[in-house]
């Protein structure tokens, strides 16, 4: 029963979140002035309380047979006991109807609960994007730095107020002129109505506040890398505001929903919920940042007098957080990119504080298996705990015992363990792990000093269900569930590993043996029991993995062997034991924290080189898994998590069956119908999609494997525009190229037939001699730039098999360009691809026809750069579906919106042997291209007239495309990359259709 209540209240409280934010519902402030979040808390508390003793104090026993034939014959000689027993029956039933009753409440109240959270959060968070000016409080310290050498952005939760909207732009002076005015206003005690007459009129968001995410990336690094322009950039002050710090700001207000974190999503990782996790209500893009700063003893401020003791001491907490990252922070541009990274994650295993891990050790660690062990877990809080409760009591020991007489030595150690586990996990954020692990010690504690026949199982169950309590949404992130999940499969292995050990030890031989042979046979069985360990907890936890991340990496399985122990005996208690010689001598903490930055650059060159073999390349495991496929996981587990004899483990077959069942189906779902997925990059004009067409055996070209069922084929274009100004691409080739992998991976795709980038590079050529205008117009356009997705193919070659290469332009330089790049990497066993240029006729087609695919533009002979690239056009003999690709959950990848244009001529009557769609992947960076086209290219040769039932065209909104060649293509549908339409569709009559585009 009590596995089964608490199951529920979970469950249902997922639900409630889940509905209600995919679905709009009304809000109603009548019922939350009713039910508030405390109330509705503390009431939950009491109804568990009542419930826990009613369930405690009502236990079952069984009656031996001769007790149940002396109370019958009681029953029949005296009447009275016969009535007693009714009563007692009719208790017994009261007593089961009123848990029954309690049970139902707490699973509807929980559901209250989280419904409430939820209106609460949609009521304070921001609906629509706006610019303002705001005052800015600071709140913690900053996800990252703003750094313009290694292009990384400023990340910072803030809490902003005294909003008005932003009628022009201002400059530094200016927020600087009204933080002189807003410090007079608040220490004169005068009223607002004047503060910013000379900006706004509108006083109505004086009052309003926001929690919000801020954002501030480097706008341009190239020209940002001198020293000039490093020290006039206001920006760099970002790094040095301290948590409680004000001061004024002029912002772009994004709402969650439509910010780029949700909608820049290429790796599966689910922004939009983790930000309404952290309880952050909008997204805030700085566009100035004032020099002048509000600290909290300038003024009296609301923000700080009428918060609690517990937020200051935060606050406090957060300061001496942010201190310590600056003193890691010394002379940081000075050091190799090693030595910082190693410097960083030392930082982020005491505090917790990522900010200065860079991408390439996350994506290091999470290859590795290890990621977790950057998080601070239990075992940090343990360690601190249990050394200073043993300081603690050596201290009471010698200097004051009499205190034994009245507080036993294990409540001392108990309460200063209690101490040190808040006040630390305060430190580090007090993220759940570190709150699972406080809260942990304070409820064992309990339960000894009360006496209460309460298992730790049942406690660790209880704990997770008063998180969700509390706060509701913490059920959306991923660190509740494998904290937890990972702690039960501890305790669970435990008590099954010691069960084991106590047989052993019974039936084990007594003889003498050497010492030499008793070391050996005690340290194998530590082997043994430390990999099974491993084992298990990587198995247990593979489906919740895949679940909530997509990909699992097989590394961790024997990376963790080591690496866990590294961290939890080595590396970590000698980072705590820095961390509290700074407190007292920070010369005797920098020494051993250069010890501890020393040992950890080692581990990363030893991960770095074992996740470079070749032979063990293919470290990821992608299978799309869901709520469904978990269950059947979780019941499949069900006969070995209960205790052994009570279900047959027989009937794990079943599920068993069921679960291998569906996850084929669902790897086959993704094969069976010809799709082009539109895959997410994180830059919204370089584009990727992602072409897969189902063949027989028999059809396949005879560069494929056989064996494959269907043929993939990649497109990757850059659509920024030659005759505007964009902002560079902050993508690098090895970010690009992994993030396709993982796509790739996730789509069951290990080889493609062939991929093609239709945007010309002007770093593969250095044969042109004219066009000198065009030249000079895109001077400032960097070649690493250009040679981005070349690069990008190359780099995701050396991962998965590709057959053929077109690309768009000349690549005369193609092959200097292969040798340049393998000498400058550390692996020197790379695979070369050869190149063919992808220009106008060019054409690749299956052998019974069904699927071709040609060139419709690309003309490299011409020295010009303006009409190299490659406009693809793809003939199926099937409709080809287009899905917007979602990263989270690929087999729920929605459809792209269409819009059809209802001015082109309708399609022409059906034709043996006719192709059914067409699917245009338009690139062209110039007006040129078509104007081009339009001039050598008709529609179709004559002699043989080629007609289809559908032609799509896709695009991006950039596309200089024309009205006639709209006309000249018969185009019906348009989809852009960006769900923003060319104008060449305003002189056209066209809807927007949104439906499927399912055949």
């Amino acid at each position: 029963m009590y596995w089964l209540i608490g199951s529920l209240i979970i469950i249902a409280m997922m639900g409630v979140l889940a509905v209600a934010d995919s679905m709009a519902i009304p809000t109603s402030s009548s019922l939350m002035d009713i039910l508030n979040t405390p109330i509705l808390f503390l009431s939950l508390i009491i109804f568990a309380i009542i419930l826990i003793v009613i369930a405690q104090f009502n236990v079952p026993f069984a009656k031996p047979s001769h007790l149940s034939q002396h109370t019958a014959g009681l029953s029949l000689r005296n009447p009275s006991y016969n009535i007693s027993h009714k009563s007692k029956l009719f208790f017994r039933i009261l007593t089961h109807v009123l848990v029954a009753v309690l049970a139902i409440g707490l699973i509807i109240g929980s559901a209250l609960q989280a419904l409430i959270s939820h209106q609460q959060a949609e009521l304070t968070e921001i609906t629509e994007p706006m610019r303002v000016q705001a005052l800015v409080t600071i709140e913690g310290i900053s996800d990252s730095v703003y750094d313009v050498a290694t292009d990384s952005g400023y990340r910072q939760v803030a809490v902003i107020s005294d909003i008005s909207p932003l009628v022009s732009a201002l400059a530094v002076e200016d927020l600087d002129a009204m933080t002189s005015n807003f410090l007079i206003d608040e220490n004169n005690s005068l009223s607002n109505n004047n503060l910013y007459k000379n900006n706004s009129n509108n006083n109505n968001g004086k009052n309003v506040t926001y929690r919000v995410l801020l954002n501030g990336y480097p706008k341009n690094p190239s020209k940002q890398s001198s020293k000039k322009n490093l020290d006039n950039n206001p920006f760099d002050r970002l790094n040095y505001l301290q948590p409680g710090d004000q001061l004024f700001m002029s912002l772009a207000l994004a709402p969650l929903a439509t910010s780029e974190q949700a909608l820049s999503n290429p790796s599966g990782f689910d922004s939009y919920r983790w930000l309404r996790g952290r309880h952050i209500d909008g997204v805030a893009n700085i566009l100035t940042v004032g020099t002048s700063t509000i600290t909290n003893t300038e003024v009296s401020k609301p923000a700080f007098s009428s918060s609690s003791y517990l937020q200051r001491f935060q606050t406090y907490i957060n300061q001496g957080r942010w201190q310590l990252r600056q003193h890691f922070y010394q002379d940081w541009s000075t050091q190799t990119t090693a030595a910082q990274q190693a410097k960083a994650v030392t930082l982020s295993l005491l505090t917790g504080d990522r900010s200065l891990i860079n991408r390439d050790t996350k994506d290091l660690y999470q290859l590795a298996g290890i990621s977790h062990l950057l998080a601070i877990s239990g075992t940090h809080v343990l360690f601190l705990a249990i050394m200073l409760a043993g300081a603690a009591v050596l201290l009471f020991d010698r200097l004051w015992p009499k205190v034994y007489r009245y507080v036993p030595r294990w409540q001392v150690r108990w309460w200063v363990m209690i101490a040190a586990a808040f006040i630390y996990a305060l430190f580090t954020g007090f993220d759940v792990p570190a709150a699972r692990t406080a809260w942990m010690l304070f409820a064992i504690g309990l339960v000894r000093l009360t006496l209460l026949p309460v298992s730790t199982m049942r406690v660790l169950f209880a704990l997770a269900v008063l998180m969700a309590w509390l706060d509701p949404y913490v059920l959306w992130q991923a660190g509740y569930w494998l904290s937890f999940i990972a702690v039960v499969l501890l305790l669970k292995y435990d008590d099954a590993s010691y069960t084991q050990s106590a047989v052993v030890s019974e039936t084990a031989p007594a003889h003498n043996a050497s010492v030499v042979e008793t070391a050996f046979k005690h340290i194998w069985i530590i082997v043994k029991r430390v990999f099974k360990l491993q084992f298990w907890l990587f198995i247990t936890l593979l489906p919740i993995t895949l679940l909530l991340f997509g990909k699992a990496s097989l590394w961790g399985l024997v990376i963790n062997l080591f690496a866990i122990g590294l961290f939890g005996w080595v590396i970590v208690p000698l980072n705590l034991l820095a961390g509290l010689c700074y407190l007292l001598s920070p010369a005797i903490a920098d020494s051993i924290w250069l010890l501890v930055s020393a040992i950890v650059a080692k581990l990363h060159e030893l991960i770095t080189w074992l996740t470079s073999l070749p032979a063990l390349s293919e470290a990821w495991l992608y299978t799309p898994v869901n709520v469904a496929i978990l269950l059947m996981v979780l019941l499949s587990m069900l006969p070995w998590l209960l205790p052994q004899g009570f279900i047959s483990r027989w009937l794990a077959l079943p599920p068993l069956t069921l679960l291998m069942m569906t996850v084929y189906a669902n790897q086959q779902s993704l094969t069976t119908i010809p799709t082009l997925y539109i895959l997410p990059t994180g830059d919204p004009y370089i584009s990727a999609a992602l072409l897969q067409y189902p063949v027989a055996n028999n059809e396949q070209p005879s560069t494929t494997n056989t064996h494959k069922t269907n043929i993939s084929w990649l497109f990757l274009s850059d659509h920024r525009p030659n005759a505007a100004r964009t902002m560079p691409s902050n993508l690098t080739a090895n970010k690009l190229s992994m993030t396709l992998a993982q796509q790739l991976g996730s789509l069951s795709v290990d080889i493609l037939e062939g991929m093609v980038v239709q945007s010309s590079s002007a770093g593969l050529t250095d044969t042109l001699t004219t066009d000198k205008t065009y030249l000079a117009s895109n001077a400032s356009a960097s070649t690493n730039a250009s040679a981005l997705l070349p690069l990008t193919v190359f780099q995701l070659n050396q991962r998965l098999p590709i057959s053929q290469y077109w690309q768009a332009g000349r690549s005369d330089r193609w092959s200097t360009f292969q040798q340049a790049y393998k000498v400058t990497s550390q692996p020197k066993d790379m695979t070369n691809i050869s190149v063919q240029r992808c220009e106008q006729g060019k054409t690749w087609q299956l052998g019974n026809g069904d699927l071709s695919i040609q060139a419709l533009t690309g003309w490299s002979k011409i020295d010009s750069p303006s009409v190299w690239d490659c406009t693809v056009a793809i003939d199926a003999s099937l409709p080809i579906r287009v899905l917007k690709y979602n990263a989270a959950d690929p087999l729920k990848s929605i459809p792209a919106t269409v819009q059809t244009l209802t001015s082109s001529s309708q399609p022409p009557t059906h034709q043996a042997n006719m192709p059914q769609a067409r699917l245009i992947l338009n690139a062209d960076t110039h007006q040129r291209i078509w104007q081009m086209w339009t001039l050598l290219c008709p529609v179709e040769p004559p002699e043989q007239p080629r007609t289809f039932h559908n032609v799509t065209w896709l695009g991006h909104s950039t596309s200089q495309i024309t009205a006639e060649v709209i006309s000249r293509q018969t185009i019906t549908e348009m989809i852009t990359y960006d769900d923003k339409m060319p104008e060449a569709t305003l002189s056209l009559n066209a809807a927007v259709d949104t439906t499927n585009m399912t055949p």
